[in-house]
């Protein structure tokens, strides 16, 4: 009898765990925004003061970028490039603000060090991340890599949607001019209903050309390479010029 009972006591555990619905191993990015959702709506506190996001920036595109901490060399080499090309950004209908868990008294006395030190102005305000709360809902820490902050760039639209996601190692700083580009190639692709080409806008087939979404049926394809203001190589792979 008890065997018997020992065995429909397995049979029990065995259908319990066959029903329990499978959990993911990466635990660590459960719940972290990606491409395509929303900002999560958040109060953080920065140099400009509390500033809530991603309201305080409707109707722009701005960037969110981490950096590992205050007082380091490469970082602050990213922030005078940051600084230098901020303007650029504002033309671009873009703004800036940076983050790392340090407090904000250490963000200023920074801020002020690179003003004094190498007579640059930073224009844009940092995140105090002090308890990580921000850096770890938007996935900014990786515990391989220590317990500050990795060089994570989050991209939001006007609408506070999130575009480009992308992480840099500690050992290497960000390039300005790449991060630049791809909010123009946002804009551009947003506006003109088209996708970017590889190393735009000097590309090594097409130049500053950009390419026409592939017909979706055959009806268009039969009028693809027929089509006006289009250069074609083929049916599927057709460009054509933009201002931008």
């Amino acid at each position: 009898m008890s065997r018997i009972l020992t065995s429909s006591a397995l049979s029990l555990v065995l259908l319990s765990i066959l029903a329990t619905p499978a959990i993911s191993t990466d635990n660590a990015t459960q719940g972290m925004p990606l491409l395509g959702d929303r900002f999560p709506d958040m109060t953080v506190q920065t140099t400009a003061g509390t500033m809530e996001l991603p309201d305080a920036y409707a109707g722009k595109w701005f960037i969110l970028f981490s950096h590992p901490g205050d007082f380091t060399p490469v970082c602050t080499t990213e922030f005078v490039a940051f600084a230098k090309r901020h303007e650029q950004f504002r033309e671009n209908n873009t703004e800036l603000i940076g983050l790392s868990i340090d407090q904000v008294q250490a963000h200023m006395k920074w801020v002020e060090w690179i003003n004094d030190t190498l007579k640059t102005n930073i224009t844009f305000p940092i995140i105090a991340d002090g308890t990580g709360r921000v850096a770890k809902q938007l996935g900014m820490i990786h515990p391989a890599k220590g317990s500050n902050t990795v060089r994570a760039v989050f991209i939001i639209d006007p609408s506070g949607t999130i575009r480009t996601i992308l992480y840099y190692p500690q050992e290497v700083g960000r390039n300005m001019d790449e991060i630049l580009r791809t909010v123009r190639a946002l804009q551009v692709a947003d506006q003109n209903r088209v996708a970017m080409p590889a190393n735009w806008p000097n590309n090594e087939l097409i130049a500053d050309g950009v390419i026409i979404p592939p017909p979706t049926n055959e009806t268009t394809k039969a009028t693809r390479v027929t089509g006006n203001n289009m250069t074609c190589f083929d049916w599927w792979l057709c460009y054509k010029e933009v201002p931008y």
